[in-house]
């Protein structure tokens, strides 16, 4: 069981059975004194495809839905389908790109760390790590004696997200990006 509080966008709870996994929350807090923060919750299932929606106070348990989870290996895209495989019994297996939205601004061909949820056979879902090291590719020129604690420039990695980095961060350094927040944590 999983609190409503809990939950983050690469869960996968029950829903009537089927599995679901989480594609967006919100919060919505009450001004009222005592009034319980509310979670909306955008589930997609797994088989379907379908969206259900969902509201929750904080407090709600919910149900995860089993699975295992292995590591995998990002291999290439062709169309609108990614590759990946399994690290353990080598084999390859295919998702759409609806599927993985969420993990597609971070994949970079050969990338290893990915974890695939996999229940009854099939692959649920990815999940990328916490962290991720990156490449900045762009971004306007750094600022001589600009501080850690100064203003913020775009940057565009080298999978084409952009994210918003001190103004001392030059084009080619490697940086860490919050995967689930997209946003840069420091220095590699």
């Amino acid at each position: 069981m999983i609190k409503a509080a809990d939950l983050k966008r690469s869960s996968v709870i029950e829903i009537d059975g089927v599995p679901h996994t989480v594609e967006n929350i919100q919060l919505s807090t009450p001004t009222a004194r005592g009034g319980n923060t509310i979670y909306r919750v955008r589930f997609r299932n797994v088989t379907t495809k379908a969206k259900v929606d969902k509201s929750y106070k904080g407090g709600d348990a919910l149900q995860e839905a089993s699975f295992d989870t292995t590591q995998v290996q990002y291999l290439y895209k062709e169309g609108d389908r990614y590759t990946f495989m399994d690290l353990e019994s080598y084999e390859q297996f295919e998702l759409l790109e609806s599927d993985i939205e969420d993990a597609l601004p971070f994949l970079i061909e050969d990338m290893e760390g990915i974890t695939a949820l996999i229940s009854d056979g099939k692959v649920l879902t990815i999940r990328m790590p916490a962290t991720l090291e990156m490449e900045i590719i762009e971004c306007p020129p750094s600022m001589k004696g600009a501080s850690a604690t100064s203003r913020t420039k775009p940057a565009t990695l080298a999978t084409g997200l952009i994210v918003q980095v001190p103004e001392y961060i030059a084009p080619g350094e490697i940086i860490k990006v919050d995967t689930e927040e997209r946003r840069f944590l420091s220095r590699a």
